[in-house]
């Protein structure tokens, strides 16, 4: 997949995003790539959680821009964030750099969003006192997950572009390697997904979505 190609487009809200024509499939949506992050994940997401620590699991690092906002978010609310995140296919720092993130969301921090990308695969790093992220270059199906997730962002490209992402056996993984009360996010709506959810053992529950789409899921372990 390194190999496919990937056109850069602009969102509604300004910011960039992933376009791939062979799959027919955006990286984000087209409505706003950071409206949209903001809303499922740190909305829906972290800020849904009361701790001061929280670990994450991400499903899809891609272009680091969900990791971005939570660094920014956790130095905000003076949180400590310990951040895992899967990617079978890390982008290159050429594309990386196309991308207007930084000047954007905090042209002074931008800085931290390439020291994201330059972070060594599977050992933990410290971008931040803040922040420290532990990216896993690998298959989310396969890789160890950590224990005691507080927080998943479910960022796999969509169940019809990419499958073998959302079946029932990552939703029960997940839901194994969660704190009670944890909390999964995603920007999908699908009957099928939150039937999965629900037979994993979560309580799922239909929210607004983000500009452009009528509903997203959250679920919770209770």
């Amino acid at each position: 997949m390194n190999q496919i190609k990937r056109e850069l487009q602009v969102t509604a809200d300004g910011s960039h995003t992933l376009f791939i024509p062979e799959m027919d499939e955006h990286y984000h949506s087209v409505n706003g790539a950071v409206q949209e992050s903001r809303h499922v994940f740190l909305e829906a997401g972290l800020h849904q959680l009361d701790q001061k620590e929280i670990t994450v699991f991400e499903v899809g690092f891609g272009t680091g821009l969900n990791a971005f906002l939570t660094l920014l978010d956790a130095e905000q609310r003076q949180l400590h964030v310990t951040y895992y995140s899967v990617e079978r296919y890390p982008l290159s720092m050429e594309v990386i750099q196309s991308l207007n993130y930084g000047e954007l969301i905090c042209a002074e921090r931008k800085a931290c969003l390439e020291a994201l990308h330059e972070a060594p695969w599977d050992t933990p790093v410290s971008i931040t006192d803040h922040f420290v992220l532990h990216k896993i270059e690998g298959d989310s199906n396969q890789c160890l997950l950590p224990k005691e997730i507080d927080l998943v962002y479910f960022d796999a490209f969509a169940p019809d572009k990419q499958p073998e992402m959302w079946h029932q056996e990552i939703f029960n993984r997940l839901y194994a390697h969660m704190r009670k009360g944890g909390v999964l996010t995603t920007y999908c709506a699908k009957g099928v997904v939150r039937r999965m959810m629900k037979e994993a053992g979560y309580s799922v529950e239909r929210i607004p979505g983000p500009p452009g789409k009528r509903e997203m899921l959250r679920a919770i372990k209770l």
